[in-house]
C-alpha cells in the first residue's frame, strides 16, 4: 500500500532543523504555557529561540561542538524546550532521555551515545558527577536548580550561567543525511537501544506530522507525553516549527489536565489510552465536560474501539494512529474519518509511507488477512546508534521489520491486531490478545483492560486477563464468560483467568509493561 510523499512538500522544506526552528519562530509565533507544581511560565516560540540561542553559544563555550551529543533529562518545563532548540541550533544532536530513567540507565545512555554533556536537575546531575571517571567522553554537566535552596553540584554548570552568553551566529546548514537527535527506547525487556534521526527523517516527520495544520490559526494543544520519547519530541518541534499554540503538562494528572483545557481553550490534544479514558472520567466526575476539546489522538499501546465511541459520545472525535520510535507516525485516521474507522482501524498510511503485510516466509498476503507489518517512508530512521543490532531490524531491501501483527481493508486502512510477542498460541492456535482486550474492554464493569499469555501444562499456553474495574464495579470469571459468549467469540479467546487489579504497570509514556505482568505469572 503506497501513498506518494508530495514534491510541493519536499521542495517547500527548510534546510535543516536549526533554520526550520528560526523560520518557525519569525513566520508564526506561538503561545506557549508550562504547567506544573511550582506554577506556570507562560511565553511565546520567538522568546523561547532567543533564550536557545544564549544556551546555544554558553554550551559551545563549554567546548560542544557540532555533532556532538548533548544529552538532557527533564520534565515539560521551559527549560526542555529551550535545550532542544539550543542544541540543534549549536549544530549537535540532541539526546532527551526519559525522566524516569535512574542512574543505571542514564549512565549506559550517556555511555553508549558518546554524550559529551549532560544537563539535568540537580539530584542526578549530583550522580553523574560521581561516577565522571566512568564516562569519559562526558565533558559538561549542566545543573538545573528544582528550588531555589538546591545547591550546584561540585564540578558542575549552573544552568542560569549559560543563559549569560551572547547568542551564536547562524551555522551553515547541516546535511540533510547528518543525524540530529537520539532517542532510546524504554528498554523494558533489554538495555535501551539509540534510536538514531537526522534532519531529513524529522523534517519529513514535521510535513506530514497528523493533527498538525499548516495553517494553525484556532488550535490550542496540550501536550501530555512526556520528554524523552519520540511523541514528547514531536510536540516540541511542532509548537516551534509549525506555530502551534501549546499547554505542557510537566506531570500528567487528569483533573488538571480538564482544568487547563477549560483555562486555555486547549482544541486539541493526543495520549495514550489511559490519558484519554482519564479525562473522560474526570469530565464526568466533575461535571465539567470536555470543554473546548474537539479531537484527540490516541495510540501508543493497544486502543479499545469503545474507548472512541466514549469519546465521540462526549462530543471529542478521537481517532487512532500508529507509528513507533524507528518510524515515528506510520499511519494515521483523521478527526474527519467515520467513526467506524476511527474505533476500528488505525488510520491510512501518512505521504510517502509504504506498508506490507507479509507472512512468516516475508510473503505478501491479501488484504484483510493478518501478518507482520513492514514498513519504510521519508521519516524511517536509518539505524541504531549500536550498528550490531540492525541486522535483525531491517530486510534486505530496507523495510523495517515491525515486529506488529495487522491487516489492511479494501479502503486502505491499516489496523494493528497484535505484536507478535503478544500472540497467545493455545493448543497451536493463535489468539490475539487485542481482540481479546476490546472483548473485555466493552463491558460496562471494565475501566481497562490487558490480556496475556499465562504457561499451561496443557495447551501450552492460555488466555489471563487483568482488568481495572469502575468504581464500585465487580465482575468474576462466569460473568466473564457469558459476556464473551453473548458477543459471539469463539470458546478457546474466552479468558481462562481473570485477575482485578487497582492499577496496571506502566512506562513513562503511558504503556502497560505487559512483560510486568507476564512475569507476575511464572513467577
Amino acid at each position: 500500500m503506497t501513498v506518494e510523499y508530495t514534491a510541493e512538500v519536499q521542495a517547500s522544506a527548510p534546510a535543516d532543523l536549526a533554520a526550520a526552528l528560526r523560520e518557525g519562530a519569525a513566520r508564526r509565533p506561538a503561545d506557549l504555557v508550562f504547567h506544573g507544581e511550582s506554577g506556570t511560565t507562560e511565553t511565546t516560540s520567538p522568546e523561547i529561540l532567543e533564550r536557545a540561542g544564549r544556551v546555544a553559544a554558553g554550551l559551545a563555550g563549554l567546548g560542544v561542538r557540532p555533532g556532538d551529543v548533548v544529552a538532557f533529562q527533564l520534565t515539560n518545563r521551559v527549560e526542555n524546550a529551550i535545550v532542544h532548540a539550543a542544541v540543534l541550533l549549536c549544530g549537535a544532536v540532541a539526546l532527551p532521555i526519559v525522566p524516569i530513567y535512574k542512574l543505571r540507565e542514564v549512565s549506559f545512555v550517556l555511555r553508549q551515545s558518546g554524550a559529551t554533556a549532560l544537563i539535568a536537575f540537580c539530584g542526578m546531575a549530583a550522580e553523574i558527577q560521581a561516577i565522571r571517571g566512568g564516562l569519559p567522553d562526558l565533558c559538561a554537566v549542566i545543573a538545573i536548580r528544582e528550588g531555589s535552596d538546591v545547591p550546584v553540584p561540585r564540578g558542575a554548570t549552573d544552568w542560569t550561567e549559560l543563559e549569560l552568553s551572547e547568542p551564536l551566529p547562524i551555522r551553515a546548514p547541516a546535511p540533510s543525511e547528518e543525524v540530529a537527535v537520539l532517542v532510546y527506547t524504554s528498554g523494558t525487556t533489554t538495555e535501551p537501544k539509540g534510536v538514531q534521526h537526522t534532519h531529513r527523517t524529522l523534517m519529513a516527520e514535521m510535513a506530514t506530522l497528523p493533527g498538525v495544520r499548516r495553517n494553525a490559526d484556532g488550535v490550542v494543544y496540550l501536550d501530555a507525553f512526556p520528554p524523552g520519547h519520540v511523541a514528547g519530541l514531536n510536540v516540541v518541534l511542532r509548537a516551534l516549527i509549525h506555530g502551534l499554540s501549546t499547554v505542557f503538562m510537566e506531570r500528567w494528572n487528569a483533573e488538571v489536565a480538564l482544568d487547563l483545557i477549560h483555562r486555555h481553550g486547549v482544541t486539541s490534544s493526543a495520549g495514550v489510552p489511559f490519558h484519554l479514558a482519564a479525562l473522560l472520567d474526570a469530565a464526568d466526575h466533575t461535571g465539567l465536560g470536555t470543554g473546548t476539546l474537539r479531537d484527540y489522538l490516541v495510540g501508543a499501546a493497544s486502543v479499545p474501539p469503545v474507548l472512541v465511541e466514549r469519546a465521540q459520545r462526549a462530543g471529542v472525535a478521537a481517532y487512532r494512529s500508529y507509528g513507533s520510535s524507528e518510524h515515528p507516525t506510520i499511519s494515521s485516521g483523521t478527526p474527519d474519518d467515520p467513526l467506524i474507522k476511527r474505533a476500528h482501524t488505525d488510520g491510512r498510511p501518512m505521504p510517502g509511507n509504504e506498508i506490507r503485510i507479509v507472512d512468516a516466509q516475508g510473503r505478501d498476503v491479501p488484504l484483510g488477512q493478518d501478518g507482520e507489518i513492514l514498513s519504510r517512508g521519508p521519516e524511517l530512521f536509518p539505524g541504531y546508534r549500536d550498528d550490531a543490532l540492525n541486522a535483525t531490524t531491517f530486510t534486505q531491501d530496507g523495510w523495517l521489520r515491525t515486529g506488529d501483527v495487522g491487516r489492511i481493508d479494501e479502503d486502505g486502512y491499516l489496523t494493528v491486531t497484535d505484536r507478535l510477542k503478544d500472540i497467545i498460541v493455545r493448543g497451536g492456535e493463535k489468539i490475539s490478545s487485542k481482540e481479546v482486550e476490546d472483548l473485555l474492554a466493552a463491558h460496562p464493569a471494565v475501566a481497562e483492560a490487558v490480556a496475556v499469555a499465562e504457561p499451561d501444562e496443557r495447551y501450552g499456553e492460555r488466555v489471563c486477563a487483568f482488568a481495572v474495574l469502575h468504581p464500585g464495579a465487580s465482575l468474576d470469571l462466569d460473568t466473564v464468560r457469558e459476556h464473551f459468549a453473548a458477543a459471539g467469540a469463539a470458546r478457546q479467546k474466552t479468558p481462562e483467568r481473570l485477575i482485578l487489579v487497582d492499577t496496571l504497570p506502566r512506562t513513562a509514556a503511558g504503556k502497560v509493561r505487559k512483560t510486568e505482568l507476564r512475569a507476575s505469572l511464572n513467577g
